[in-house]
């Protein structure tokens, strides 16, 4: 039986940064943007995100839910150079990309694969780290292979090693854009960034989007008669961004150690590797295609965005630790991210909470922090004994040079003496 589709959508997320001595000016650049609108989240709208975060981290990672009443005026009515001195100091920033009209295309020749661009979202956290975000949507189809292969192509368009070749079987059918190679360029003129051209924080970079997706599969395919093991296989390409061609056994040892899964409930199975995060359901209960896709796509999609952030960021940090005159600035950086960030609990909801340790587990931050905490104390160390070897000299040389005077002045003395 083949595998069908019930709902999918699909994000494709860009990192990127922005050098801190630039991070005003970008800002500045998206709000002249006409095709840039700053998001604001409001409680009452956004009711589900501000009850899921805990009070401190609300407030770091969605600043704008304290606009309200006359806040809000206050804020509309500023200037744009005043809007941006805000917002630049805010911890993370929104924006959305708007387009006159929807965006469709088409992956593969002839009838192919139909797709919509339903939405694009600019991130940026005040360090200097943004993400750009856009979901699509298949059209047209409810084939599971056809997700496959979508996500499997789709997600290196915007590799430094995609070619005009990567881009013949993606056709985009809209006035806004030619062809695929125009989203790309889209986001260099958004990012600032050419993907061609190599900078200082490639490192940090993955070169292919990262992806989050959701698909919940018909009932017929997954339920108390139609056992998952029919349709693991299919899973694990899903899990792991891979063609529906791909054939090749899957090594469970290895699957344990690159792919977590998550299991909480029973006709929902969410897949997290290094670079992707991805839920598989079925539509037998229906919660799965009402509810779920809602929260996967706010509350549970900002705490994937929060651990990219802190990956990154600890990233940069340990790259920052290979440069000696760095390391006293970095100091103070590092201790801030440990009190604002690493130390909080994110979330009372238990599968919220569920994902976001895995998240962290996967993407090994607990490592990560570990490393630079150890080399810090070491290097800290060494700096602090460098410091005390030059004040006991200076303390030496005073000696000596006290000695000396004294013995000057003896011999003095004793020479008006005699």
């Amino acid at each position: 039986m083949e595998l069908m589709t019930k709902y999918q959508y699909t994000y494709f997320i860009h990192p990127y940064i922005i050098e801190e001595s630039k991070y005003d000016k970008y800002i500045l650049k998206l709000l002249k943007d006409k095709k840039c609108t700053y998001k604001i989240f409001e409680k009452e709208k956004d009711l589900d995100i501000y009850n899921f975060f805990l009070p401190n981290i609300r407030s770091f990672l969605f600043p704008t839910f304290e606009l309200r009443g006359e806040a809000l005026k206050d804020f509309n009515s500023l200037k744009i150079e005043e809007k941006k001195k805000k917002i630049s100091k805010e911890p993370v920033a929104y924006f959305s990309y708007n387009f006159a009209q929807d965006i469709q295309g088409k992956v593969g020749t002839e009838n192919g694969i139909f797709f919509k661009i339903e939405g694009i979202e600019i991130i940026c956290f005040n360090s200097g780290i943004c993400f750009f975000t856009m979901k699509t949507h298949l059209e047209n189809t409810n084939k599971f292979m056809d997700l496959l292969d979508f996500n499997y192509r789709f997600k290196g368009i915007n590799s430094e090693f995609a070619s005009l070749k990567d881009y013949e079987n993606i056709k985009i059918q809209t006035d806004t854009f030619k062809d695929m190679s125009d989203i790309s360029e889209l986001i260099n003129q958004i990012t600032g960034i050419s993907t061609k051209t190599k900078n200082k924080a490639e490192e940090l970079i993955n070169s292919q989007f990262y992806t989050y997706s959701y698909v919940c599969v018909e009932t017929s395919n997954w339920s108390e008669k139609t056992d998952f093991m029919n349709i693991e296989n299919d899973f694990l390409k899903f899990a792991n961004v891979l063609p529906s061609n791909y054939n090749s056994d899957f090594n469970k040892a290895n699957l344990e150690h690159n792919l977590h899964i998550i299991e909480r409930l029973k006709y929902v199975k969410t897949s997290i590797s290094n670079t992707s995060s991805n839920v598989m359901c079925s539509g037998i209960d229906t919660y799965n295609y009402t509810k779920l896709p809602y929260e996967y796509e706010n509350q549970y999609f900002y705490l994937y965005i929060l651990s990219l952030y802190k990956k990154m960021f600890l990233m940069r940090l340990n790259t920052d630790f290979k440069q000696y005159d760095k390391i006293v600035k970095r100091k103070d950086i590092f201790i801030k991210f440990t009190k604002e960030l690493w130390n909080k609990e994110i979330t009372l909801d238990d599968g919220g909470a569920l994902y976001y340790k895995t998240l962290n587990k996967t993407l090994e931050l607990q490592e990560l922090y570990a490393e630079i905490q150890n080399k810090y104390e070491v290097i800290y160390k060494d700096l602090n004994i460098e410091k005390n070897n030059n004040y006991y000299s200076i303390i030496v040389i005073l000696l000596i040079f006290s000695l000396v005077f004294n013995t000057i002045n003896i011999i003095f003395l004793m020479y008006l003496l005699s």
